[in-house]
């Protein structure tokens, strides 16, 4: 059996509608009902901050896709619990991680890397590139002006969420095949933030207008937008490296995987053009 952890996100409920589609035997870990997944699987209720609840989900399960915001001391507790309920093979949905990076989300997914690799169980790792799905933070200021401000410059091999979702569902049904390996995920571009202002405005019939910030403005846009001061600061440090093309990679891993090749960004935005206009 498969559990999902973060099953109300996109990724996570993503996964449980194609585990659920195929008949995979899937429980899908959420923290309120109200948010679970529609899909044909299990649902259970638990919170990352409570080891029982996450025992209580754990048990009968093979193999974990983890999904979560990588709080470290979050996935390290359903990681623990999967150790303790003899769990075989975990998932783990990561980005880049690295020890000294002046990221914090990078430096927190490091962490659980290193002690997903110490806690003897088999595992997979699959790091996505930046989601499609990020671009619909902007939908708001798009739709009201008709413009969006960024502080990432440079390509991004962007993937949708979807895709990534996908291939967490197709290495769960298969988890021995990939145990050890690390799959890097894109979508099949790279993509550059003019390049989406070109799509939409294609897309909605009329000039969206990309104006290029500073990662500090930025910074101070997100705030007033209602972020956490520790979350906009993260996101602009991100946004500066991106600028610098440390998202500037691409791979054929998805396609090699699913079998599929991964959505576009005209793709993306033709699903979700009801956000934008």
């Amino acid at each position: 059996m498969i559990l999902i952890t973060g099953a109300s996100g996109n990724v996570g409920s993503e996964a449980a509608r194609l585990l659920g589609a195929q008949h995979q035997p899937t429980r899908a870990l959420v923290r309120d009902a109200a948010g679970a997944p529609r899909a044909d699987v299990e649902i259970v209720t638990g919170d990352f901050e409570r080891p029982d609840t996450l025992d209580a989900a754990m048990r009968g399960i093979e193999t974990v896709i983890l999904v979560s915001p990588a709080i470290p001391a979050q996935e390290i507790a359903v990681i623990a619990s999967a150790v303790r309920e003899c769990v075989r093979h975990i998932i783990k949905i990561t980005s880049k991680a690295s020890d000294d990076s002046p990221v914090e989300r990078r430096r927190g997914q490091a962490r659980i890397e290193a002690y997903l690799e110490t806690s003897g169980l088999s595992y997979t790792l699959l790091r996505a590139n930046a989601y499609m799905q990020n671009l619909l933070a902007l939908a708001p200021m798009i739709k009201q002006l008709g413009r969006f401000v960024m502080s990432a410059g440079g390509q991004v091999g962007m993937i949708d969420t979807r895709d990534v979702a996908a291939t967490a569902a197709t290495v769960a049904a298969e988890a021995t095949v990939h145990a050890g390996r690390t799959y890097w995920l894109t979508g099949p571009d790279l993509i550059t933030y003019n390049d989406v202002a070109k799509e939409l405005s294609d897309a909605v019939g009329y000039e969206i207008e990309y104006r290029r910030t500073t990662p500090a403005e930025h910074r101070a846009a997100m705030v007033q937008a209602g972020l956490p001061e520790t979350v906009a600061t993260s996101n602009a440090q991100a946004f500066g490296l991106i600028a610098e093309g440390n998202a500037a990679w691409l791979s054929d891993e998805v396609a090699a995987i699913t079998g599929a090749a991964p959505r576009s960004l005209r793709t993306f935005i033709a699903d979700h053009i009801a956000a934008f206009t």
